[in-house]
């Protein structure tokens, strides 16, 4: 017997002879609960629908380190060891398992697997990590409790589930905090609960107010005497915004807009060609922009509306062959394949994470795919696909997901050649080896302008969640600093806490006022 083997026999009999109060009657209904990552699962439930974009994150995260740890510990190194589980003779009866585990002790899975989630729900999230690591820590150690691993088992499978949230790193780098001090601070009108803005909302889902809002009825909480205006089921879009643009063009030349990145982008385009401030609600799924730009919530935007605070974002143009607009994007363009792929990674990505959708996604894509023949300023290629971001978005590859910058006056352009022998092969290896960055198949360049000719056979390109008709030849490029964006300055943590707490107070006075009855 080693001498660590022994000092972990003797801790463990610590442990197995010690008496907490009230452990008896919790830790085994803990340990139980965790089986199977049920536990976990449950976490993660109830931080994708009761946070916001980052507790999503942070539940995705932890899944896929769960997923990761699990499979290590129960195909690998369990196995390689093949340690017998402790005898549990000095474990009093109150506290065994009703069903003791067939599988050998080393490491501990449901440690590894706490560990793992905790560790990836903090590297989306300290505060949420800091709210998990208790549980994870008491699930750790109820299963020396129980009596079915020593404590070198739990430490060894916390270690292991740690490295697994670390590895999910290299794949899919954590989102930093919202507030991005590369933002270059603007002037705009201060407008007290709203006054002098005009709102277009499209879409009526609530956004982070206990009840789930409407979205209008969100807004009217926050900012009550701003002048909101819904989509209806006839409405144009673009024709509601020329009118809402028009309107604000008479009050405090602001113009604000309620809905998904394809709705900012075109209340986007339409304020800054008329020159006006831009305040963005985030009210779609996955709201790039609005994260980038430092408003996560409805009560971000608010604030900083209410105190005048703004920053500077450039507007990409894409333009034909005889330099006419054919749109603008605030986010990413694309051609190829890249469409297809992004819709097919967003269907799976709750459910597998950001890195195993995509490349999941793109195995199935490019089963079918043709490449496209262009010249690429007057250079002939063959791609899988190029894209386009406003503004260089980390990380490389092909799963972008932010931007430090919104005004640096550059194109983010990735390309991904088809011109190579075995270049599907290629593509396909480097995606699952999660080294896509580094393939020869692979090319990343900021410019300031980029031209595309020869797109017969482009049938259609895509922008911020939209597509239209490609023409014969297009020409991107940057109009820089084009917009002024609403976004505060202060930290968004304190001015979530001190917002929602009102809009909590708010709404539950409202619906308080619903349900009275009528006397």
């Amino acid at each position: 017997m080693t001498r660590l083997g022994t000092i972990d026999r003797r801790w463990f009999e610590r442990v197995a002879t010690a008496r907490l109060a009230g452990a008896d009657q919790v830790l085994p209904r803990l340990s139980h609960a965790a089986n199977h990552g049920r536990l976990w699962f449950a976490a993660a439930g109830v931080l994708a629908v009761a946070g916001g974009p980052t507790a999503r994150r942070a539940a995705r995260r932890g899944i896929g380190a769960l997923a990761l740890a699990s499979l290590t510990t129960n195909t690998v190194a369990k196995y390689a060891t093949r340690r017998p589980r402790p005898v549990a003779d000095t474990v009093p009866l109150v506290r065994r398992l009703a069903k003791a585990p067939l599988t050998t002790s080393f490491p501990s899975g449901h440690s590894a697997s706490a560990a793992a989630f905790a560790a990836g729900v903090a590297l989306e999230s300290t505060r949420y990590g800091a709210l998990v690591a208790p549980l994870a820590a008491a699930v750790a150690f109820s299963r020396v409790y129980v009596g079915v691993h020593y404590p070198g088992d739990v430490l060894a499978g916390c270690a292991l589930g740690m490295a697994a949230a670390a590895v999910t790193c290299y794949w899919w780098p954590p989102r930093p905090q919202p507030v991005h001090p590369l933002h270059t601070r603007a002037e705009a009108p201060a407008l007290p609960e709203g006054e002098g803005l005009v709102v277009v909302v499209n879409g009526g889902s609530g956004q982070g107010v206990p009840g789930r809002l409407p979205a209008e009825d969100h807004l009217r909480l926050l900012l009550p005497k701003a002048e909101i205006v819904g989509l209806g089921a006839d409405d144009d879009l673009g024709d509601l915004l020329d009118e809402a643009v028009a309107r604000a063009e008479q009050l405090d030349r602001v113009l604000g807009v309620c809905g998904g990145d394809g709705t900012v982008n075109a209340a986007g385009e339409r304020a800054a060609r008329a020159g006006l401030a831009l305040a963005v609600f985030p009210g779609g799924t996955f709201n790039h922009f609005a994260l980038d730009a430092g408003v996560a919530a409805f009560e971000d935007t608010a604030y900083a509306v209410e105190h005048g605070e703004a920053i500077r974002v450039d507007l990409a143009r894409v333009r034909d062959g005889s330099g006419r607009d054919v749109t603008a994007f605030v986010n990413t363009f694309s051609i190829g394949l890249y469409p297809d792929l992004v819709r097919m990674r967003e269907g799976m990505q709750d459910r597998l994470g950001k890195w195993p959708a995509a490349a999941v996604a793109l195995v199935r894509v490019l089963r079918t795919a043709a490449p496209l023949r262009l010249e690429v300023d007057g250079q002939q290629r063959s791609l899988w696909l190029l894209f386009a971001g406003n503004g260089h978005y980390h990380p490389e590859g092909l799963t972008p997901s932010h931007r430090p910058r919104l005004d640096e006056g550059l194109l983010d352009i990735r390309t991904v050649d088809a011109e190579p022998r075995f270049a599907r092969t290629r593509l396909v290896v480097s995606a699952l080896a999660g080294a896509l960055r580094r393939s020869h198949v692979y090319r990343g360049e900021r410019v300031r302008s980029i031209r595309l000719t020869g797109l017969d056979n482009v049938n259609s390109l895509a922008y911020d969640g939209e597509t239209a008709t490609a023409p014969d030849s297009l020409a991107l490029d940057k109009a820089e600093r084009a917009l002024v964006v609403y976004s505060p300055a202060r930290p968004q943590d304190e001015i979530a806490q001190r917002a929602r707490t009102a809009s909590a107070a708010l709404a539950a006075g409202a619906a308080a006022s619903r349900a009275r009855p009528a006397t």
